[in-house]
């Protein structure tokens, strides 16, 4: 949702207020409360993933963090926003899996996310979910299921053109190809994944490649 349109739904919610307190169109109140609750859904998901930001910089859980998601998934839940609803959910197993570790709790919102995405034909979402699927696989021992949904979160990722998504994605399938004993496929998809990372200004995602050249033994 644009600033623009988050704008135009507050513009709208006082002007039904005015049709129904001068004009008599009680009427107009519903779609005021409607417009509102996608509003706070938007702002909940959207301060969710700033907080989430924060933790992979101090590694330090703000509690408000899942509540947020929560919230923002019951709220379209009660809109019908399979997309909203969808995405919502995938931050709520997000927080279950990275944060909390906890894989169990992380599953059921996954799965959901997943059916919800590929509902609403959200592929950006869609490739999210995939791959923190392969982690939930890999950390099992499934080493072909989580390459498999790497492979289609990537295949994803690079026809919506997300670049630094891809890069991000050909690390863990590099980390896979090493523990498959194929030290030059990983390398290969490193080089890649620089060559992606620098070209979009992915900073971050340089380091992480860094990062698995090093512990790979592949710098």
């Amino acid at each position: 949702m644009t600033a623009e349109g988050l704008d135009a739904r507050l513009v709208r919610a006082g002007e039904r207020y005015e049709q129904a307190v001068f004009g008599g169109d009680a009427k107009s109140l519903d779609e005021a409360e409607r417009d509102l609750a996608a509003l706070e859904a938007d702002v909940a998901l959207a301060q969710g993933r700033i907080l989430h930001a924060r933790f992979l910089d101090t590694r330090l859980e703000d509690p408000a963090e899942l509540k947020l998601f929560e919230r923002a998934a019951g709220l379209y839940r009660e809109l019908g926003d399979a997309r909203g609803e969808g995405e919502s959910l995938f931050w709520v197993g997000t927080v279950h899996q990275v944060i909390r570790q906890n894989q169990a709790a992380a599953d059921p919102a996954f799965a959901r996310a997943r059916e919800l995405a590929t509902e609403a034909g959200d592929e950006l979402t869609l490739s999210y979910v995939l791959r923190h699927l392969c982690f939930g696989e890999q950390a099992a021992g499934r080493v072909e299921a989580a390459r498999e949904l790497l492979t289609e979160s990537t295949r994803l990722r690079r026809k919506l053109s997300f670049t630094p998504g891809v890069a991000a994605n050909l690390i863990g399938l590099a980390y896979l190809a090493a523990g498959d004993g194929d030290r030059e496929a990983a390398r290969e998809l490193l080089d890649e994944a620089a060559g992606l990372a620098a070209s979009s200004g992915a900073d971050g995602v340089g380091r992480w490649i860094e990062a698995a050249r090093d512990e790979l033994g592949l710098a």
